[in-house]
């Protein structure tokens, strides 16, 4: 089956390329012509673990190409995926939806061939009918059916997540976008992935409600933290207990500095607004986005008091260690490290940092922070260091180097990567979170 994604970003890049794994024909495009050059290249235009020879792969086999020409791109194709970006629109938090309906009117003015049109693209309810109604108006005389397929790929994971999903979501509202995009994933029905084939509108509600419930979970272990602090109890063994009950689960429930990344933060605000035009608001949702922005500052405030508090903090130094929203990635949307970095240099104190894969991104985002090349650079001469994003880099680092290069031994692990008595027997003042 050949297969045309429009966008080829995060999700479009992907999904392009494990679909042509898979052994579909698949054509991956994008207006913006330097991306296209540089897949021609071979060099990806984000990091994911495995992507770039993935890609490479099914490029070579002759199965996955790229193109600027939507026209030719979708010509033939039996599936014409919608995978570009729906970030929060300024001003109101609501999803920006004018890429979406731009493919859409592009589509219904060059559709050579009979074809399902399926948003892969996170979208708010409704957005489906909208996008028909646009098909509609081009005036297309080939038959085509609009359905909505999800995408819930971790970032760090994506391929995994792909070839081996928790459960794929349709929603589809005929029989031919249901056949076809039955035979799309015919090669992980092999995998018994589960299929849940739905409405349309239910279909884009899930993707909204399962993110805003996962950043839930975060938000909700984070407030247990600075209780187990308050009293005295370890959030770690908190988090197990609870997590060992079914009907909660374990995952997404390690405490941190606060969710980021490209979903749920453009995600709870989109559901929120959605909620707010139907006029069902959703109170647990608000408090989550309300408490998760205050806690990041809340951590550089942490590390603040680490240092003395804000008096003494003020013309010291602190190495930050990961600055993305997690590791094996390079995505430093709402990331908290940028929060945490601005509210210790609002409060006088000059950061370095380090991070695997980020700091390209980071630069023009957090100009205030001098980049290093290493951990142990941003380390030199610092009065505390304080670790973000819990990269595999910095889960064994040097601790007697570390407390030479450091002109104070102090260390905030906003990962609860170490264990407190391991860090203390090298003489370090150590702070957690959730621990005493």
């Amino acid at each position: 089956m050949k297969i045309a994604m429009v966008g080829s970003g995060y999700v479009g890049l992907v999904s392009g390329a494990c679909f042509a794994d898979f052994g579909h024909d698949v054509v991956c495009i994008d207006k913006d012509q330097s991306k296209i050059d540089a897949l021609h290249d071979g060099i990806m235009p984000i990091y994911e673990p495995g992507l770039d020879a993935l890609v490479e792969t099914n490029v070579a086999s002759g199965r996955l190409s790229f193109t600027t020409n939507l026209a030719e791109g979708i010509k033939g194709a039996s599936a014409i995926f919608i995978a570009v970006g729906t970030p929060s629109r300024r001003g109101d938090g609501h999803a920006d939806l004018s890429f979406v309906h731009a493919v859409a009117r592009e589509v219904g003015e060059t559709l050579s061939n009979d074809a399902v049109i399926v948003t892969k693209s996170t979208v708010p309810v409704g957005t489906g009918d909208e996008v028909e109604r646009i098909l509609q108006s081009s005036g297309t005389p080939h038959k085509f059916s609009v359905v909505s397929n999800p995408e819930f790929l971790r970032e760090g994971a994506a391929i995994g997540d792909f070839k081996r999903p928790d459960r794929i979501v349709i929603g589809a509202e005929d029989d031919f976008g249901r056949d076809v995009m039955r035979a799309v994933y015919r090669p992980l029905f092999l995998n018994e992935s589960p299929l849940l084939i739905t409405s349309r509108r239910s279909s884009e509600l899930i993707k909204y409600a399962a993110n805003a419930f996962l950043a839930t979970k975060i938000t909700f272990i984070n407030e247990m933290a600075d209780l187990c602090e308050k009293v005295g109890a370890n959030v770690q063994d908190v988090s197990r207990g609870i997590g060992m009950d079914n009907r909660i689960g374990s995952k997404f429930l390690h405490a941190g500095p606060g969710y980021g990344g490209s979903c749920f933060p453009k995600d709870t605000l989109a559901l929120l607004k959605t909620a707010e035009d139907y006029d069902s608001p959703i109170r647990i949702v608000e408090a989550v986005v309300k408490t998760n922005e205050s806690r990041k500052r809340a951590m550089g405030r942490k590390v603040i008091e680490a240092l003395g508090g804000s008096d003494a903090a003020r013309g010291k130094k602190v190495a930050l260690l990961g600055l993305t929203f997690k590791p094996n990635t390079d995505d430093m949307r709402d990331s908290p490290a940028i929060a945490i970095a601005q509210t210790l240099t609002d409060g006088g104190v000059s950061v370095s940092a380090y991070d695997p894969e980020g700091m390209e991104l980071a630069r023009p985002i957090m100009p205030e922070v001098t980049m290093c090349q290493d951990p142990y650079s941003a380390i030199e001469g610092a009065d505390a260091i304080a670790i973000v994003t819990e990269w595999d880099a910095f889960r064994a680092l040097d601790l007697a180097r570390v407390k030479e290069l450091a002109k104070s031994p102090v260390l905030v692990d906003l990962r609860n990567i170490y264990q407190p008595d391991d860090v203390r027997s090298f003489g370090f003042t150590y702070h957690s979170i959730g621990r005493a």
